[in-house]
């Protein structure tokens, strides 16, 4: 009963993101009206385009080596940016060291390394994941190296003052500051991950969510290019509200008790 209260308290604090989407779905709807199919089509007409699509299995076949893809970029970013960052943030050399490349990261463009992803490992699943993993690390680094940075100081000294044991300081005080840290990144860079699969699936695949956006590019299909769309951004919204945001919110409890105390 208890997990039945907090599932609806979190469903319910979700009302004001809830009732923007719906706002953008009626002023898509007005719009849409002073527009040909060909323009853009009526919300209605790509929800519809939507259904029957997901009724081919084809089709979940496509979302789901998306997914794949996107997910294993991702993974190998935040296992990379996580480790990466908090070594080099650990002392004031390696962060210095670190900055520039995390700056060269930052500054190129994911059609620059989808490029040459694409001369390294020709069409297939190798360019969509490295280009993912290249354009999410320095997002995950950056803030993981923050995060190990500013332990430094009067937090560092809470578990030794109570002469707490090695894990439980990193559990009850060091981790929960990282991840206040390294969370709202992890959002971020799942957004970009999938905006840059589908990128990369575009130019460099002949399957997944991309290749079919290529495919109702040529046939000046909008109502299946804007299912498609909305598919993925809907699986984006179920990973960060469904995952991500619930575990943010467990983690900076801290946070609250701090501001109680």
């Amino acid at each position: 009963m208890k997990w039945f209260a907090k599932t609806a308290d979190y469903l319910w604090s979700g009302w004001g993101a809830a009732a923007s989407i719906f706002l953008f779905i009626a002023l898509w709807d007005v719009t849409a009206s002073g527009y040909p199919d060909l323009i853009l089509p009526s919300p209605e007409k790509v929800f519809a385009k939507l259904v029957a699509m997901l009724a081919d299995t084809t089709v979940l076949e496509h979302i789901a080596i998306t997914t794949r893809r996107a997910l294993l970029g991702f993974g190998l970013a935040f296992a990379g940016g996580l480790t990466g960052g908090l070594l080099a943030g650990s002392t004031a050399v390696g962060a210095m060291f670190a900055r520039p490349w995390i700056s060269i990261l930052l500054g190129t463009p994911p059609i620059a390394w989808l490029v040459l992803a694409m001369l390294w490992f020709g069409m297939g699943d190798g360019a969509p994941i490295l280009t993912v993993a290249l354009a999410c690390l320095p997002i995950i680094f950056l803030q993981s190296m923050q995060g190990a940075r500013t332990l430094n100081g009067e937090l560092s000294e809470v578990g030794k003052i109570y002469n707490l044991p090695f894990l439980m300081r990193w559990r009850v005080v060091y981790l929960p500051h990282i991840l206040s840290y390294v969370l709202p990144a992890t959002i971020t860079a799942l957004g970009i991950a999938w905006k840059v699969v589908v990128m990369a699936e575009l130019l460099a695949t002949t399957d997944g969510v991309g290749a079919s956006l290529a495919v109702a590019r040529s046939w000046l299909d909008t109502p299946s290019a804007l299912a498609w769309i909305t598919a993925i951004v809907t699986l984006l919204l179920v990973a960060e509200y469904a995952l991500l945001e619930p575990i943010k919110r467990y983690t900076e409890k801290w946070r609250d008790n701090a501001v109680s105390m």
